[in-house]
């Protein structure tokens, strides 16, 4: 069963913690309860988006740098 991680805010959506870093986590990357796979920055303040239970993320659905909506699915998780 797939879990959508659904953007909580408006913003610009980062993959990396900066530009020279590696992203937080890849697609088919196992990822743990609580572990962050982006940042969401919105007039220059930056939000961690976290996951909400274990398992592997299957796809991004925003790109890194796109703008996303509150409620728009960032990633896919099985």
């Amino acid at each position: 069963m797939s879990e959508n991680i659904i953007s909580p805010l408006p913003g610009i959506f980062y993959r990396k913690p900066g530009p020279d870093k590696e992203p937080f986590v890849n697609e088919g990357d196992a990822v743990e309860a609580g572990q962050t796979i982006g940042l969401i920055e919105i007039m220059k303040q930056f939000s961690e988006v976290r996951t909400e239970t274990a398992g592997i993320l299957t796809s991004f659905e925003i790109e890194d740098y796109g703008m996303v909506n509150a409620g728009d699915v960032i990633a896919v998780m099985n």
